[in-house]
């Protein structure tokens, strides 16, 4: 297997026995394809994919002739064989080619200059940002009201109202949260009746002590605003187990068109223990009646031990949840370690697959599984390599923006920019990068009054996307 030493987190990952079983003896015939040159003898410890593959620091350089240098010479003394000799030269060149090529790709995410305007034009729309609120930490999750007001969490545990003249008023009785790791105070979603019965759902890290020790878990609530004060709270959802971890909560809500409340849950970086077990609450894509009950028909209703909450399993950090108002099904998107984020459709009762299949690697480089595909798992509708740490997501419904209409938008937390994944009928054939460099994008969401909102980290703040014509 050829082993390009990269980083530090690589070093060691052979150990001198398997160095000598590895290395063949007789040499191999010219498979010109870099692909099955890297399947072949790479795979095996850095992954099925030269795109996850090259997306990290580079220990002994990025240019060809030090690329193949690495490939021909190796270094014994960190557990990488020298393939001189055994893989034939045309084959490490074109190899090193290959790398070096999806090198650029991962480059070209990394934007460095920073915006000079708040104008942005895409392929087919100009639009501006137009400043709604500042001053936030990560405004997680934003909802508009029948009002044209805003409802917006800052995950530290703030709940925000912000008015039409952008005054921010803290809404009091918010869930108490733990504000570390990745959790906090999260997403919100109004009732699909919120001027009837004035519902809006909250979901939160909530945690517990045992033995000096905090455990915490993603947990769901209920609750209606009332003189700027949450009334009538009631916790609907609460997932278990709890764990130490501190991060990977999910926590996206989406309502669908029947009225059924779909929120996700995170592995808890747990991966080997609760994704492929229905017996959790972890890793999955839930759904129940909106107070809280489960519905009659969900897949594992009455299944022996199987959580009755749950509709898709095998998920690892879904941080996006959107409703396709034209077709009524749910999409989410997830993170992949390095590499190998997705973008599903979601299906009653399917198997996503987390970690039995991924097109990611670990982040130490090494890989997670040797398959990306199994009968009985889903395939993802779209996926990144490398990875931008997607998170909230939705689908553009407005005549506001006509050449996105029908369009899948995902901001990016690594990259800092608004992913629009072009689609054609229920699929997605492309992808165009928007608003580049605005700061890390952590949620963009359809207004009630047709307009789209983004919003973002460093600064925190929300825009809304304004036409020009």
């Amino acid at each position: 297997m050829i082993k390009v030493i990269i980083s530090i987190s690589l070093l060691g990952i052979l150990c001198a026995n398997f160095v000598q079983l590895s290395k063949p003896t007789v040499s191999k015939p010219i498979l010109i394809e870099p692909a099955k040159v890297f399947a072949l003898y790479c795979s095996s410890c850095h992954g099925e994919k030269i795109e996850a593959f090259v997306d990290r620091s580079w220990k002994h350089g990025i240019e060809k002739e030090q690329i193949v240098a690495s490939i021909s010479n190796g270094y014994s003394d960190l557990g990488m064989p020298a393939w001189k000799g055994v893989v034939d030269e045309k084959d490490i060149n074109l190899l090193a080619d290959e790398i070096t090529k999806y090198i650029g790709k991962v480059n070209e995410y990394k934007v460095s200059n920073k915006p000079t305007s708040n104008v942005f034009k895409s392929e087919d729309i100009t639009v501006s940002l137009d400043t709604i609120a500042t001053g936030f930490e990560s405004p997680w999750g934003f909802a508009q009201l029948p009002d044209g007001n805003f409802l917006i969490t800052d995950r530290v545990g703030v709940l925000y109202l912000v008015d039409s003249k952008r005054n921010k008023t803290i809404i009091k009785n918010s869930p108490n949260v733990l504000s570390e790791g990745q959790g906090g105070l999260l997403d919100i979603e109004l009732h699909p009746k919120y001027s009837e019965n004035g519902w809006i759902y909250i979901s939160y890290s909530k945690f517990k002590e045992e033995n000096n020790e905090k455990l915490t878990t993603t947990a769901i609530m209920r609750g209606k605003i009332k003189n700027n004060e949450l009334t009538d709270v009631q916790q609907i959802f609460e997932a278990s187990p709890y764990t130490k971890t501190k991060h990977h909560y999910g926590s996206r809500i989406k309502f669908d068109n029947k009225g059924f409340l779909y929120f996700t849950v995170g592995e808890r970086g747990m991966e080997k223990v609760f994704p492929q077990s229905t017996e959790n609450d972890n890793g999955k894509v839930h759904r129940l009646n909106d107070d809280g009950t489960i519905p009659k028909d969900n897949p594992f209703v009455g299944k022996d031990k199987s959580k009755e909450s749950i509709y898709s399993y095998g998920h690892r950090n879904p941080q996006g949840l959107a409703l396709n108002p034209t077709t009524g099904d749910i999409w989410e998107n997830e993170h992949g370690p390095r590499g190998g984020d997705e973008i599903n459709l979601i299906k009653k009762g399917a198997n996503y697959g987390w970690p039995v299949i991924s097109y990611g690697i670990n982040y130490d480089g090494k890989p997670i599984t040797d398959i990306s595909k199994k009968d009985g798992m889903e395939q993802p509708e779209s996926y990144f390599t490398p990875s931008i740490a997607p998170s909230g997501m939705t689908f553009v419904n407005s005549d506001n923006y006509p050449a996105w209409k029908n369009s899948i938008l995902v901001g990016s937390l690594r990259f800092n920019y608004l992913d629009r994944s072009i689609m054609k009928g229920n699929k997605i054939i492309g992808h165009e990068k928007l608003l580049v460099n605005i700061g890390r994008m952590r949620n963009i969401e359809m207004g009630t009054d047709g307009f789209l909102y983004v919003g973002t980290e460093n600064p925190g703040m929300v825009f809304r996307l304004m036409p020009v014509k």
